[in-house]
């Protein structure tokens, strides 16, 4: 008998497959205890930092909003415990940078009035949902930090018809989202329902790379008896879990340079964003809290975490065992776009999904070497570019060049240094071109607004 082979969905250009390393995979979450303070940066999300609303003495209660978005793209940010506020003073996040926040000191965990514990299930209308998902100050929690209402709130001129959820999950180690698909199945998919309600939309995929083979068979059975819903397992590749790659093994669609997903008819929301939505629409639930992997090859008790946001790292680490001898570097998020951070009292923030651990042998960067022209970047690069020349157009000042070469395009997932043989810094190099070029366009709108 002659047995057909089902061929995976997968995207088109570029990609590699790191070894997945997923220590924590079936690992239940478990809920950390909360902590004796907790530190709130007013940016956890992309855009504009929130207005803090709060003054040092005052006394909150858990999901009281404490800064309040402004301008057209921020987000809300809500007490994770209930205390008292004991300071407002600038703090260092996972980048280094220093950025404004609250402290909290814990007194209990008494929560707003307004927050139900318990799911109220109705018909709400699309605006109901999209009011409810800004007030929560959900954003996207796969990384990219996103404000979701302002996601959802389609540019005039597009037509979205089709919503994509993702549970790739494509980073070395990461297992957050793969747990809460098995534990929050039915949460996850009523969140599609709500999401395909406001975009005005029939059909929803979520996507789900073939080595999580439970979260697929939990969520294909579940999602039987929801209209329009589907699962589709996809090969396995990195840097799947992007939007755009996404889009692509999904869909076919291939997203223009500079646009929106919107543009081919579709929109990207991660598993754990979703969930969140339905936390926050059937439960007035602010993103207080979120699913963190806390991992590594030396780690005694690896696992999946349901913490308060703004609980300093540190604490995670010790529910692990402790900090491992070997340790090299401690990485905030997954190891090929995450970043090492040299304080471990930085806090939790909406989209940290990762804390790897990488002992001393795996830590150290390797002598770089010239590039041998082998092209092993271009043949990796997701997005069809020409990374060895951008790094060399970079290393001259030639900015003009650099970015007519589509350096701005780049979506920094590190595939690049993954495969080049002569461990050049690629991608540090990309990453110091991108700053440098929006500084100087940032400088030019100033100087043009001013003649």
């Amino acid at each position: 008998m002659r047995l057909e082979m089902k061929i995976l969905k997968t995207f088109r250009f570029g990609g590699i497959h790191p070894g997945a390393e997923k220590l924590t995979a079936g690992r239940t979450i478990r809920v950390l205890s909360l902590p004796e303070k907790v530190i709130l940066p007013v940016v956890q999300h992309a855009g504009s930092p929130a207005a803090v609303i709060v003054k040092v003495g005052d006394r909150v209660k858990t999901g009281s909003l404490i800064a309040r978005m402004s301008g057209a793209v921020s987000a809300n940010i809500h007490a994770s415990v209930s205390g008292i506020v004991t300071k407002i003073e600038e703090t260092v996040d996972a980048s280094g940078y220093k950025i404004n926040s609250v402290q909290i000191t814990r007194e209990g965990d008494d929560w707003d009035d307004s927050v139900s514990l318990t799911p109220v299930i109705k018909d709400f209308t699309p605006q109901e949902i999209l009011q409810k998902i800004k007030e929560a100050g959900i954003v996207g929690m796969g990384g990219a930090s996103f404000p979701t209402h302002v996601k959802l709130e389609i540019p005039e001129g597009m037509k979205v018809d089709t919503l994509l959820i993702n549970g790739v999950e494509c980073e070395p180690y990461l297992t957050a989202d793969h747990q809460l698909m098995l534990e929050k199945g039915e949460e996850i998919l009523q969140g599609t329902q709500l999401l395909m309600k406001v975009l005005g939309v029939d059909r929803a995929i979520i996507g789900i790379e073939v080595n999580k083979p439970d979260a697929i068979h939990s969520l294909n059975n579940l999602s039987k008896k929801y209209v329009g819903i589907t699962v589709e397992a996809l090969a396995m590749k990195y840097p799947q879990g992007s939007e755009k790659q996404l889009i692509q093994a999904l869909t076919g669609r291939q997203v223009p340079p500079g646009a929106l997903p919107a543009s081919v008819g579709v929109l990207v929301n991660n598993v754990a964003t979703t969930y969140a939505v339905y936390e926050a629409v059937t439960k007035n639930k602010p993103l207080i809290e979120r699913v963190v992997t806390v991992t590594g090859k030396s780690v005694k008790l690896p696992g999946n975490f349901l913490v308060r946001i703004g609980t300093p790292i540190n604490e995670l680490i010790e529910a692990v065992g402790g900090m491992p001898e070997n340790t090299g570097k401690v990485v905030i998020g997954g190891p090929m776009m995450g970043r090492t951070v040299a304080n471990l009292h930085i806090p939790v923030t909406k989209g940290m999904s990762g804390i790897v651990l990488i002992p001393d042998s795996e830590a150290s960067r390797q002598t770089d070497l010239p590039c041998i022209r082998c092209a092993k970047c271009v043949e990796g690069c997701p997005m069809n570019l020409e990374p060895y020349l951008m790094m060399q157009l970079v290393e001259k000042g030639m900015w003009d060049l650099a970015e007519e070469n589509h350096i701005t395009d780049c979506m920094e997932c590190g595939s690049c240094s993954f495969t080049c043989p002569s461990a050049r810094p690629i991608l540090d190099n990309i990453r110091i071109g991108k700053s440098k070029i929006r500084k100087i366009r940032s400088d030019q709108q100033k100087s043009n607004a001013k003649s």
